[in-house]
């Protein structure tokens, strides 16, 4: 053991680079789908050791930019799928671009390595370089959900939630906040770094079995709710998703698996992101009617969706909403709305939602100006920009409860998913993942299941392709349809915990933590110099 430790010492002495790159690379290994969470803790006691003898600023933040760069290039791998189904671009580009964002992305931790070494000050100590990084890492996690409209996707956090049937260590959230679980992972690599260097073997057992435990350790009790609904997944391929010659087929699938159920008339139907191609609201120019809605009539549309509801029901749906304006004398959309509509039996629109969070060169093109000219595109149909709604709203919705509404990408940014005026009973979530690859869906819904926690409010996911699901308070995966399965689930939605601590506070909460991890760190460093 104490050779093995001696040649990593001189491995990670010589080649610091190549180790800083292949720690990152196996950190992403915590995440899902492959849910190695100890490759996560080892990949960061390497950045640890590094950033601890680096020499300089410079070093450090590089250090931290490498192990970023291929962490990030790993954990957003399924962005690459995207190009496949576009044809303005090559699918190859996407090979391209994935490796490309992660040299943004990688700024943050370089950044955080940076900020670790500017605090301990050369100082070689693991334990307090450990402390200083996780309460940096924090802060750059922070700034990377908001900088630039955020990209807050693969929180280092996401390691330490358990598998479907219990919240692992992620239980702690509602204490501490996303990004602060983050740094409770650095820390734990930290305390098993140490540990290891010094060779105290049962210590580091009992910090290794605390640590499984705690990912394995069943969640509460399970409470039911009782406000019915059906979830529904039709599986409709990304490829298929805007055709208008699939439309009516859709549709049927789509009506098919939301029949009446045992569960009662009064229930609350949820259909997913781009659930209906149809165009729904009145005040168009006839010519969209004529492309896209079922009779080249809203109200014909509305009214046969409202049938498939039934009498009782109530329908939360995604669909496209435009904006119409005159250019050049001619009434046409200069902009759309990713919205989610509540309809009723009757084909009336009782409320809705716009999408507040876009998804940058998927649903609007940074940059147009500059990018469109060069050949870019968006990287899914259509090529007018969305326009972003106001925040996160509360539905009253009566019977059927208040409902908090995410479109999809919006679930991911810890602390921006509620109203804090109206706390809602439950969260809706629909999704299309269908363009998310083999990495995204298991990771969106990993995210998700994080915000079920952190507010204590279940989270009912329903996706065209999967994986949809119900997500209790305590973010216990109920029930759950799999990736490229046409289904449905019935039930009645859990029911809420009381407001958690980081409902209240919001960010606050980890950033407050990350300032007792610095001041942690500035005491140790004064009674070591003693």
């Amino acid at each position: 053991m104490t050779a093995g430790l001696t040649r990593l010492s001189e491995t990670v002495t010589r080649y610091p680079r190549v180790i800083a790159l292949f720690a990152g690379l196996i950190a992403a290994g915590g995440f899902v789908p492959l849910s190695l969470w100890p490759l996560t803790i080892l990949g960061i006691a390497l950045l640890i050791w590094l950033v601890t003898k680096s020499e300089s600023l410079r070093q450090a933040f590089l250090y931290g930019w490498l192990f970023g760069w291929s962490h990030f290039t790993l954990t957003n791998n399924w962005i690459a799928t995207a190009f496949t189904y576009q044809a303005e671009m090559p699918a190859w580009l996407g090979w391209l671009a994935v490796p490309l964002l992660a040299l943004y992305l990688a700024i943050y931790p370089g950044l955080a390595a940076l900020g670790a070494h500017l605090v301990v000050r050369r100082r070689n100590s693991l334990a307090i370089t450990g402390l200083a990084l996780a309460a940096c890492w924090i802060v750059a996690e922070w700034l990377r959900s908001w900088v630039f409209t955020g990209y807050a996707w693969g929180p280092l956090g996401l390691a330490f939630l358990g598998p479907f049937d219990r919240p692992g260590i992620a239980a702690v959230l509602p204490w501490i906040g996303t990004y602060a679980l983050s740094g409770l992972i650095v820390l734990a690599a930290t305390a098993v770094l140490v540990l290891g260097i010094a060779r105290k073997w049962i210590a580091l057992a009992g910090t290794t079995i605390t640590l499984v435990a705690a990912m394995y350790f069943p969640g509460g009790a399970r409470e039911e709710g009782t406000v019915a609904f059906t979830l529904v997944q039709p599986d409709i391929r990304q490829e298929e998703l805007d055709d208008p010659s699939k439309f009516e087929e859709q549709f049927a699938r789509v009506a098919r698996l939301t029949a009446p159920t045992e569960l009662g008339a009064q229930r609350i139907v949820l259909w997913p992101e781009s659930g209906v191609p149809d165009y729904l609201e009145d005040g168009y120019p006839q010519r969209y009617y004529d492309q896209m809605t079922a009779g080249g009539d809203p109200r014909f549309a509305r009214w046969r969706i409202g049938r498939v509801v039934g009498e009782g029901g109530l329908l939360l749906t995604g669909s496209t909403h435009l904006n119409i304006g005159e250019v050049d004398g001619i009434q046409r959309a200069t902009g759309a709305r990713n919205s989610v509509t509540v309809l009723s039996p009757q084909g009336e629109i009782v409320g809705g939602y716009a999408k507040s969070h876009l998804v940058p060169y998927g649903e609007y093109l940074a940059l147009r100006w500059l990018l469109e000219p060069l050949g870019a595109t968006r990287l899914v149909a259509g090529s007018i920009d969305f326009i972003p709604g106001p925040g996160p709203e509360t539905l009253d919705l009566g019977a059927w409860g208040l409902a908090g509404i995410q479109i999809c990408y919006e679930i991911i940014f810890s602390g921006q998913v509620t109203d804090g005026e109206k706390r809602p009973d439950y969260i809706f979530n629909p999704s299309n993942d269908g363009w998310f690859g083999a990495w995204g869906p298991p990771q969106h819904l990993a995210q998700a299941r994080m915000r079920a926690i952190e507010e204590g409010l279940p989270v009912l996911r329903s996706t065209t392709t999967g994986i949809s699901a119900v997500i209790d308070a305590d973010g216990v995966v109920r029930q759950h349809i799999p990736m490229h399965q046409a289904d449905r689930i019935d039930g009645f939605v859990p029911p809420p915990k009381a407001a958690t601590l980081f409902s209240r506070l919001g960010n606050i909460l980890p950033l407050a933590w990350a300032l007792l991890l610095v001041i942690g760190s500035l005491v140790a460093m004064r009674r070591s110099a003693r």
